[in-house]
């Protein structure tokens, strides 16, 4: 009986949007003058994808636009626009009335990629050894960094303001998108209506300044495999049927589509830059954060442990926040069985401020 009592109210009053197929997308190219240290100074192109309803593609949506930020591995556009069913976290939001925008960091995805992110030698020797190579790297470590990646958020904020018309918008991060945009959202608190964050990758150890010398040196990016995605995928799936095959099978493909290069190698993989971080978003700057912020974690997450997001949610200063704990749930909850009572949740906390009329709360879903 719990079960029903906790979906209900999330049930109540909000009507289910059509499927994401239903609302269109748009791409926009966004000029971002770089601070990546490979091409510091330099224009750089940022890829933007809208969702939206025709009429809002045409004329906008007042203030409901939403911009979503991706983790370290995978690109926006194939973590929350997923085209399988009603698996598109993005589409969800469009159908009911947002303007939405998925942005990808430099390096990933269809925005640009420095030149070192095409050599198999600025791998890590053990990832060298997956495509029978052995070589000294020809760029001295991590490509992008936690400062690069806000000045890459701001671009994006920049141009939806300018095309929407808005001062303000909301913010949805998952994993490393949440020293991305939680971190942005701390230094421009009057950018941001709302703050929403899939198992963030907070840490009260994180420090003040960056380091004196970047890049910090190691591997320049890294690489997965469909195997090793799928692996690292049932790790945390102890639940029957907690991930729909099918649904994984979409994501991948879209993965592939995102990186026409790393297609072609063999293993086919998705490529990513190491992106250093580790400073900025200190537990000192949440606890100065007011933003009304929902924060998710799935029970079954084993890459960013749930204790972490119990420790953001004590620390944060904002009165209105409210923690979720996802049943049946991974790091990848946003494609898995649950996906529906995440996507609910996070408009009801645009539209109301609120998860299940609680605007101050730790909650359990689909328990």
């Amino acid at each position: 009986m719990n079960r029903f009592w906790i979906l209900l109210p999330l049930l109540a009053g909000l009507a289910a949007p059509a499927l994401a197929q239903e609302t269109p997308a748009r791409d926009h190219s966004v000029t971002v003058t770089s601070i990546v240290p490979v091409i510091a100074g330099k224009k750089s192109k940022l890829y933007l994808r809208e969702r939206a309803l025709p009429q809002i593609l045409r004329k906008g949506a007042g203030d409901k636009v939403v911009l979503f930020v991706h983790g370290a591995g995978t690109p926006a556009e194939v973590s929350f626009d997923v085209p399988y069913q009603d698996y598109s976290w993005m589409g969800y939001l469009a159908a009911a009335g947002y303007d939405v925008f998925a942005v990808d960091m430099t390096g990933y995805g269809r925005s640009a990629r420095p030149l070192p992110m095409t050599d198999k030698c600025n791998l890590s020797a053990e990832q060298q050894k997956i495509f029978g190579a052995a070589c000294a790297q020809t760029y001295p470590g991590s490509l992008t960094n936690i400062n690069s990646d806000w000045n890459d958020i701001s671009a994006a904020v920049d141009f939806i303001k300018k095309l929407r018309h808005v001062k303000k918008l909301n913010l949805i991060g998952w994993s490393q998108g949440g020293p991305r945009a939680g971190g942005w959202t701390a230094q421009h608190p009057d950018q941001v209506n709302k703050l929403i964050l899939l198992a963030p990758a907070y840490n009260r150890a994180t420090k003040k300044d960056a380091p004196a010398v970047l890049p910090l040196a190691g591997a320049v990016f890294n690489t997965q495999s469909h195997d090793e995605f799928i692996a690292n995928w049932d790790r945390q799936a102890p639940c029957p049927n907690q991930y729909d095959p099918a649904a994984a099978a979409s994501v991948w493909s879209e993965m592939l589509k995102s990186d026409p290069v790393g297609a072609t190698w063999t293993p086919a993989v998705r490529r990513a830059p190491i992106a250093s971080s580790g400073w900025g978003w200190t537990q000192e700057k949440v606890k100065a954060m007011t933003t009304p912020t929902l924060m998710v974690s799935g029970i079954n997450d084993k890459q960013v442990n749930p204790e972490r997001v119990h420790d953001f949610y004590a620390d944060i200063g904002s009165p209105q926040k409210v923690f979720i704990d996802l049943a049946c749930s991974s790091h990848n909850a946003m494609w898995e069985r649950n996906h529906l009572l995440l996507f609910k949740a996070s408009l009801e906390w645009l539209e109301k401020g609120t998860v299940n009329d609680q605007s101050n709360a730790v909650l359990k879903l689909g328990y």
